[in-house]
């Protein structure tokens, strides 16, 4: 703790703080044994941390009984939109999420122009967002208006394959694969965290690797990252898997693969032979992944998700709103069609597909370089529960109830952990000089509360949170505060 105001014998004087969070549990977000202490906060940052009896805060926080944790990072989402649409980020900062990385699964809202973008783009966006020609645009675009929570972007391969080619049903050329690369660099400088790839959906599901490489060439100058919701997540999982690592080491830079899982009945319990081909790779460079902790996974609605699902919802449909929330077969039903032909009369549309094994969670949860994030997608109707649920889930079911692992490496999951893999300087730790983004819980009720009947319940146990030294969630409710920052690359 640094030293504060003393008079001329050495005796500390009563100091003054805009916030004190007294009485607290610290758990600090770097895996450290949790300890008792106070919390003081002037302007954004933690300026003292121990015991504070003697000072005054202009506002104060008794956190009796309860843990105070750095605030949470949302590893992967798809907020791109929703900062801007809804500000106060109900959904997160309801679960204490303080810091948001958008820009995953090759989707982000520059650099295009579009008012019919195609699939999975459609996901963040009502076909009237995409109207940035440079990342930088939308950038400031943000920058100018702040949300409750930070927020850190990625430029999506996606997006700037939509933007430089006339046709999706092939690779780039080396020329399409240069204008990529161009407007990969300009998001770059522009404050850009990373790339990020999607190669899974069909617009990009032709790129090659070697466009991709080309695409993501500019990231080494700038220390950004390359994240992957990869080609293949089933079958083909460990050819996927190696097609990361290749990229990453070609542009000599670190690679995250998003939303680990193994999918289809066939392929339960391969998470064994995932980890261990993630444990062989990290001795030769820099590989991490991240993890929602449930056994549905929720995406565009395709076909040929049939048969690797023991179950499908409908979170919405454009043509057939009325069916959101049924299940595919109810709905195939009621439409006198197979499933697969419902399928094409729905689209476009959403879908939640139970296609993974419980053991296989837990076992990827549980890996050491495992964050936790949530994908959640909030502008579906009847959204996959993680929106609201993830963090309290890991928290409570995960950590407390299955006992999967200590409360201090639940939280260095979802923050310390996070920080670093993204290089958030200041953030996810609780330290002082650090960004004052706080949440503070009930460890002995916190929980999810949203079902995948009710999605969108906030969940138990989250008691304050705080961004950037200003409270945003106060005793169950949001607050008017929007003091959230976007977090540039400085590289």
């Amino acid at each position: 703790m640094q030293p504060r105001f003393a008079n001329a014998f050495g005796d500390r004087m009563p100091a003054h703080y805009d916030l004190i969070i007294r009485n607290a549990t610290i758990i600090d977000g770097l895996r450290t044994p949790r300890f008792a202490g106070d919390l003081g906060i002037r302007g954004e940052r933690i300026t003292a941390i121990g015991h504070l009896d003697a000072d005054r805060g202009e506002r104060e926080i008794d956190a009796s009984g309860r843990i105070a944790a750095p605030g949470f990072i949302d590893s992967h989402t798809h907020d791109d939109r929703y900062l801007r649409s809804h500000p106060e980020m109900t959904p997160k900062v309801s679960q204490g999420v303080t810091t948001v990385i958008a820009g995953n699964c090759g989707i982000s809202l520059a650099p295009l122009i579009s008012t019919n973008p195609p699939a999975p783009l459609n996901l963040i966006d009502d076909n009237s967002a995409y109207r940035f020609a440079a990342f930088a645009d939308f950038m400031a675009d943000l920058a100018a208006n702040p949300a409750a929570t930070n927020a850190a972007c990625m430029v999506g391969h996606t997006t700037l394959r939509v933007a430089a080619m006339d046709r999706l049903d092939r690779a780039a050329t080396e020329a399409e694969a240069a204008h990529m690369a161009a407007m990969t660099e300009e998001a770059m400088q522009a404050g850009a965290i990373g790339f990020s790839t999607g190669t899974y959906y069909p617009p990009a599901a032709h790129a090659s690797t070697e466009e991709i490489i080309a695409a993501a060439r500019p990231l080494k100058a700038h220390g950004g990252r390359y994240v992957t919701h990869m080609r293949n997540e089933d079958d083909h999982i460990i050819a996927a898997m190696n097609e990361a690592f290749r990229i990453g080491r070609e542009v000599g830079v670190p690679v995250i693969i998003s939303h680990h899982k193994v999918v289809g009945v066939r392929n339960y319990g391969r998470s064994e032979e995932t980890l261990k081909l993630l444990t062989e790779a990290r001795r030769g460079q820099e590989v991490c992944v991240d993890c929602y902790p449930y056994i549905a996974s929720s995406t565009m609605l395709r076909a040929d998700r049939i048969p690797l699902s023991d179950r499908i919802i409908l979170t919405w449909s454009k043509p057939h709103p009325e069916f959101t929330g049924m299940d595919l077969p109810e709905i195939a039903r009621r439409m006198g069609l197979t499933q697969e032909d419902a399928v094409a009369k729905l689209l476009p549309a959403g879908a939640i597909y139970f296609s993974m094994n419980e053991a296989d969670v837990q076992r990827i949860l549980k890996f050491e370089d495992t964050m936790v994030g949530s994908d959640g997608i909030p502008h579906d109707i009847k959204p996959h529960p993680r929106l609201w649920g993830t963090f309290p889930r890991v928290l409570g079911h995960y950590s407390r109830d299955i006992g999967l692992f200590p409360l201090e490496t639940a939280v260095y999951k979802m923050t310390g952990l996070t920080a670093a893999k993204f290089g958030l300087t200041d953030r996810g730790v609780l330290k002082v000089g650090a960004f004052a983004d706080i949440t503070i819980f009930d460890a002995a009720l916190i929980n999810d509360s949203a079902t995948f009947e009710q999605p969108t319940e906030p969940a138990r146990g989250i008691d304050s949170v705080i961004v950037n030294g200003e409270a945003v969630w106060l005793a169950g409710q949001a607050t008017t505060a929007r003091p959230g920052r976007l977090l540039r690359n400085r590289a």
